[in-house]
C-alpha cells in the first residue's frame, strides 16, 4: 500500500474543489472497487477525498412525480427503498443480482456507476492495457476475451462495463446530476454518461476533472412489467457474462439494455422500437454492428435467448 492523505468533505463542492485542486486525489465513498484497485496498485491516489459528511445520503420525491437518489446512498438501501420496490422494480431486481450483501451493504449509488472493468488484463500490471497505461496495447486483443465486449468495443479495448444497476437505470430514463469546483451544476443522460472506449479507453465517463456526482434522477414511474435476467458462471457474487434490464408495457413495447456485452448499457431506440416482433428482431437491431472475438462471439446468441425468456416473462 502506498501512503497517501485523507480528508472529509463536509459539501458536494468542497469535495469537487478538494479533489481539482490536488494532483491524484480521487472521491471515496464505499471503496468497493476503489480499495481493491489501490491494494493491486492499479489506482495510486495521493489524496482521497470522503464524501460521506457531504449531505448526499437521502431519496426524496421530486416535483414532477419521480424520484432523486443521493450519490451516497447504500445499494442496500437503495434496493429496499419502498418507492423503489414498487414503482422502479427493475432497479431493486439489478441491484439484488450484483455482488453480495455486504458489498451491498456499503457501496453507493455514485461509486457503483463508477466502478472499473473486471477485464483480467486490465488487474494483472504485468500485461499491457490502454485502460492502466494509455498507448501500451490491448492485451485482450488476441488474448482470452471470453467476458469481454462485443460491441461498442475498438482497437484499443474491449472491456466492459460491469455493474447491473447502470442497465436497470438506462430502460429508466434515468440522468446523473453533478457539481464542478466553481459550484456549477450540470445533468447528464444516463446514456450519455458511460463512454464508448474509441482511442482514449482510460477515459470511462463524461465526468471532468473534479466533477462530482451529486445525484440520480428517475423520472416518472414507466408502469408496465420491470423483468431484471443476470446469466453469470455461478449463481451469486459473480459479474454478468450477458444481462437483460426490461420495461415491457402491456401492449408489448418497451425499453431494454444489455449488461455485460459493451462498454456501457447497451440499448438504442431502433431495439425498443422491434420489442413488439420478438427477441431475434430486438437483437439483430441491438447487434448490428457487433465485432465479437471467437471466445465470446456466443454472447450475440445469449443476449437474444436472454431477452425471449424476459418477453416470456412479461407475457405470462
Amino acid at each position: 500500500m502506498r501512503s497517501f492523505t485523507y480528508e472529509r468533505a463536509k459539501t458536494p463542492q468542497q469535495a469537487a474543489t478538494a479533489v481539482a485542486g490536488r494532483p491524484g486525489a480521487k472521491f471515496i465513498a464505499g471503496g468497493t472497487n476503489l480499495l481493491d484497485l489501490m491494494k493491486l496498485e492499479i489506482e495510486r491516489p495521493t489524496h482521497l477525498v470522503d464524501i460521506q459528511d457531504a449531505g448526499l445520503g437521502a431519496v426524496t420525491d421530486t416535483a414532477d412525480g419521480g424520484l432523486r437518489i443521493g450519490a451516497f446512498v447504500s445499494n442496500t438501501a437503495l434496493s429496499a427503498h419502498p418507492r423503489v420496490m414498487r414503482d422502479y422494480a427493475v432497479l431493486t431486481r439489478a441491484i439484488q443480482a450484483g455482488a453480495s450483501g455486504q458489498l451491498r451493504n456499503k457501496a453507493t449509488t455514485g461509486g457503483n456507476l463508477l466502478q472499473r472493468t473486471r477485464c483480467p488484463y486490465f488487474y494483472d500490471p504485468n500485461m499491457p492495457c490502454n485502460k492502466r497505461k494509455p498507448g501500451s496495447g490491448c492485451s485482450a486483443i488476441g488474448g482470452f476475451s471470453r467476458q469481454l465486449g462485443v460491441v461498442g468495443v475498438s482497437d484499443s479495448c474491449i472491456a466492459t462495463y460491469p455493474g447491473d444497476m447502470a442497465n436497470a437505470l438506462a430502460v429508466l430514463g434515468a440522468a446523473v446530476e453533478t457539481v464542478m469546483p466553481d459550484g456549477a451544476t450540470r445533468s447528464i443522460a444516463m446514456g450519455d454518461f458511460h463512454r464508448l472506449w474509441g482511442t482514449t479507453p482510460e477515459i470511462e465517463t463524461a465526468l471532468q476533472p473534479g466533477e462530482l456526482i451529486t445525484a440520480v434522477t428517475l423520472p416518472r414511474p414507466p408502469g408496465g412489467k420491470h423483468i431484471y435476467r443476470k446469466v453469470r458462471d455461478r449463481a451469486s457474487y459473480a459479474f454478468a457474462i450477458v444481462s437483460v434490464a426490461a420495461v415491457i408495457q402491456p401492449d408489448g413495447s418497451g425499453r431494454v439494455a444489455f449488461g455485460g456485452v459493451a462498454p456501457r448499457p447497451w440499448r438504442s431506440d431502433a431495439a425498443d422500437a422491434a420489442l413488439p416482433t420478438g427477441a431475434k428482431a430486438v437483437a439483430a437491431k441491438a447487434f448490428a454492428e457487433a465485432t465479437p472475438r471467437d471466445d465470446n462471439r456466443f454472447k450475440i446468441a445469449l443476449a437474444e435467448r436472454t431477452l425471449a425468456g424476459v418477453l416470456a416473462e412479461a407475457r405470462s
